[in-house]
């Protein structure tokens, strides 16, 4: 390993040359207090950043092993690092000058939710702490400008680094206090298991945010109150007792007039599956983290689902134990929706009214009448929704504005007015039997009840179109991956907080299809050997042989599911 000083002497050589001369200077540099690594260096100053990695040896980073010896207090303290890293950088960035990119310091940007970045890590076993940001190598033209570099590798970013991310430089107070805040929502996910629970809300929380296109809270939000009938205490590791509604496992309605809070609600406890910042309103909003958002998708692609015990008797003659559409209609696509989320692994389903197909979710008593049994191919969600949760261990928490159908189908109903909310369970089930209502076909579906959840056997082979180095991913957003030319819509898998967990999840799929998919294994059993080895290795599981990258977050399993299934080249 080279020396700063080798480096500072590279940088003078190569100055006024021409800017590739720049690939001279890849490779590590020992900084004293730490290690810069130049792992790559951009074509030209219009091209993407070089990318720099920095290793901050324990003796010098000094991070007190208690933030990072449980995986959330890890990953607590790595995202308050990256915080207080990008919001320096910030102000460094550009200040040297040059075309292009030159200048630029630029680090992953964190929301509201607390996610394992590439771009921040602490080494659990020795306590390092690793970097990974991009610099744009400055030049007039594409002529180098060294000068303007050196100012950044020896001086600014060494600022940087004394600043926030050596122990004794940083506050203390700030960091213990997200890593207690982490063991405060473990603790309560852990509670949720143990009280029968699906989610947790805390009295006072903000749910609204800011803006359709904001994540921050909502300044003048009415704070969550929750019904004393659903009202429970959880002692907290940190802080004393909390209380909050909880929402028990099976069949919970959540019911109330437009623009009453009712779809906040359950966007709360969507994002919930996640832990949030100090500050953000839901800090204490928890949902089982294995719930899933369940939506219907025209367009969508469905390859081998067994649907039949949505659809059935299809006009064409199609086959719905092992279905296959490239173009899938509104009830279709959420039926496929809800059994790939039961292959998922899904604990609880996430459903809004507004976003479903009504006859997915439900045939009116007059409906029944005209059309007959025999004649409607499809099943609705609410002749199966007790027979999910009871027979599969599968809960429902639906929003439903319209229609009083579920009813008696409910374990619990809450009404949401004026961003307040009342358990209205009784109340509802008593008109619900004074009024003759959606009787269903019970009887009939009680005797093909399975006996156990269901699970696809779809075995998958690799697509040739992706064995190669070559392979380019890039993302739009968290609504497209592009692996080559071969886009994955995603813009309905609303359970992704960042995107650079989409840019992870085309790195996994790579990873599938270079290593696990061979037409031997199950796409269950492919996707959990893979989480094996991303459990033992993190990142680099992925990105094995090559450069990981600092603008990667971990996704769930669920996601990954959700985009293998949208996928239109892998062969299932």
């Amino acid at each position: 390993m080279q020396n700063m000083n080798d480096l500072r002497a590279l940088l003078e050589r190569i100055d006024h040359k021409g800017y590739p001369a720049y690939k001279d200077t890849k490779g590590e540099y020992n900084f004293g207090s730490y290690i810069l690594d130049i792992e790559h260096v951009q074509g030209d100053p219009f091209a993407s950043p070089s990318n720099i990695k920095l290793i901050v040896g324990s003796k010098y980073a000094g991070i007190p092993s208690e933030l990072y010896d449980e995986p959330h207090r890890r990953i607590a303290s790595q995202d308050y690092l990256l915080r207080q890293f990008g919001a320096r950088a910030s102000k460094f960035s550009f200040q040297a000058k040059g075309s292009g990119k030159s200048g630029l310091i630029g680090i992953s940007r964190c929301g509201q939710e607390v996610l394992d970045r590439s771009a921040c890590q602490i080494d659990s076993k020795n306590g390092d702490v690793i970097i990974r940001l991009e610099v744009g190598f400055p030049a007039n033209g594409r002529t180098i400008n060294s000068r303007e570099l050196i100012k950044i590798l020896f001086d600014m970013l060494p600022r940087i680094v004394n600043d926030t991310l050596i122990y004794k430089n940083i506050n203390a107070a700030e960091i213990k206090r997200c890593a207690e805040l982490a063991d405060n929502q473990t603790h309560i996910r852990n509670e949720l298991k143990k009280r029968g629970l699906a989610a947790f809300v805390a009295n006072n929380a903000v749910l609204p945010r800011e803006s359709g296109i904001s994540g921050r809270p909502m300044k003048t939000a009415v704070p969550f109150r929750a019904p004393q009938s659903m009202e429970v205490e959880i002692l907290l590791p940190h802080g004393g007792p909390i209380k909050g509604m909880g929402i028990p496992k099976g069949v919970t309605l959540i019911v109330g007039g437009g623009y009453h809070g009712k779809s906040t609600l359950l966007k709360a406890l969507e994002m919930g599956i996640y832990n949030h910042i100090e500050g953000d309103g839901r800090e204490y909003v928890i949902t089982d983290d294995a719930a899933v958002k369940i939506r219907a998708e025209d367009g969508r692609s469905i390859k081998q689902a067994d649907i039949s015990m949505f659809i059935r008797n299809l006009p064409n003659k199609l086959d719905t134990t092992s279905f296959y559409t490239q173009d899938a209609s509104g009830s279709t696509s959420q039926a496929a929706n809800v059994v790939e989320a039961v292959e998922a692994g899904a604990s609880a389903l996430l459903i809004d009214e507004d976003t479903s197909a009504t006859n997915f979710m439900i045939r009116d008593e007059l409906m029944q009448r005209v059309i007959k049994r025999e004649q409607e191919p499809i099943i609705p969600y609410i002749d199966r929704i007790r027979e999910l949760y009871e027979n599969f261990g599968l809960s429902t928490i639906l929003v439903a504005g319209s229609s009083g159908a579920y009813f008696d189908k409910s374990d619990k109903i809450i009404q949401m007015e004026c961003y307040k909310a009342y358990d209205i369970t009784e109340q509802a089930k008593a008109e619900a039997v004074k009024y003759s209502n959606h009787n269903g076909n019970n009887e009939e579906l009680n005797k093909c009840e399975p006996a156990q959840r269901p699970t696809f056997m779809r075995k998958i082979s690799p697509y040739k179109e992706w064995q190669d180095d070559r392979v380019k991913i890039k993302i739009n957003g968290r609504d497209t991956i592009l692996i080559n030319k071969d886009a994955v819509d995603t813009r309905y898998v609303e359970q992704l907080a960042d995107s650079e967990q989409l840019r992870t999840i085309g790195y996994m799929l790579r990873c599938l299809n270079d290593r696990f998919f061979n037409s031997k294994l199950t796409l269950t059993e492919t996707i959990e050997a893979l989480w094996r080895e991303i459990d033992k290795k993190g990142f680099s599981a992925v990105c094995e042989g090559r450069i990981i990258p600092g603008n990667l977050a971990m996704p769930r399993k669920q996601e990954l599911y959700a985009c293998v299934n949208r996928c239109r080249q892998i062969k299932l």
